[in-house]
């Protein structure tokens, strides 16, 4: 009968090898499908674009935030995967009422380890999960230690958003020798160009996701405007805040992004 704790202290208990899953957080979803599950998943949010053949095969149970309880008690689940960022307090309690809900919160690479190992137990799939697990971790210290390099991670634009100590990409930074400037604040912090300017950047790096900075040159013109002389770098916003299978790919993303990023001159 597996039996796990979840982030809110709730423990999970399944009768049986789960047959009917719905997942509202699309790293889970993404883990899911890595573990050949793609039977057993029946509802996925919008966002889950990880297979995105999935989109057309499975109900779409609407928004991690925005989440249509109907919807999923019509597809009988016998468990909801939720995590405590991508879901809200209020929609879990709702769905504790429908079936079992096991929550996650992930907020470093060894909590995401932690979290792909307890999701294999609930699904007869820990030999599977050990692999994955092995082979992120092998991946992960076979890092070299990067020069350290003063960095802020922009997350949206008007306002400008950056991550805090107490975030997944806050640790995925910390592994890339980026050191965040903002570590001594939590969440997602609003900032200005001019409070950035006053950090001493070695870097900026604006992500791909929540906001696609990626799109257009004039989402970025201003900050290279006010940075001439520093860099200012798109990223992926995927290796950086996806933590199932993703991670497989975040320590060679990281590699090439310092590959690409100039050492800076000793300071002092």
């Amino acid at each position: 009968m597996p039996t796990a704790p979840d982030a809110r202290g709730h423990t999970v208990t399944l009768n049986s090898r789960p047959r009917r899953i719905v997942s509202l957080v699309p790293s889970q979803t993404e883990l899911l499908a890595h573990l050949n599950l793609g039977a057993e998943v029946v509802g996925i949010t919008r966002f889950c674009e990880r297979p995105g053949h999935w989109h057309s095969e499975k109900t779409i149970v609407g928004g991690t935030k925005q989440v249509d309880f109907d919807i999923v008690r019509g597809l009988d689940p016998d468990l909801i995967l939720a995590n405590h960022e991508e879901n809200t307090a209020e929609d879990v309690e709702a769905l504790d009422e429908i079936a079992p809900v096991f929550v996650t919160e992930v907020k470093t690479v060894e909590e995401a380890l932690g979290m792909i190992r307890t999701v294999g137990s609930l699904t007869d799939t820990s030999d599977q999960t050990s692999t994955l697990v092995g082979k992120i971790i092998s991946r992960f210290e076979a890092l070299p230690n990067f020069v350290p390099l003063r960095a802020a991670y922009l997350i949206w634009r008007e306002p400008y958003m950056t991550v805090g100590s107490d975030t997944f990409i806050h640790d995925v930074m910390r592994w890339g020798g980026l050191e965040n400037v903002y570590g001594d604040q939590t969440r997602y912090p609003e900032v200005t160009i001019d409070a950035l300017a006053g950090q001493d950047l070695d870097v900026v790096l604006c992500s791909s996701e929540p906001f696609p900075f990626h799109e257009k040159d004039t989402f970025t013109a201003d900050l290279r405007a006010a940075f001439p002389d520093t860099p200012v770098e798109i990223v992926d916003g995927q290796p950086f805040s996806w933590y199932g299978p993703r991670l497989l790919d975040t320590p060679s993303y990281l590699r090439s992004l310092r590959e690409r990023l100039p050492t800076p001159a000793p300071r002092g």
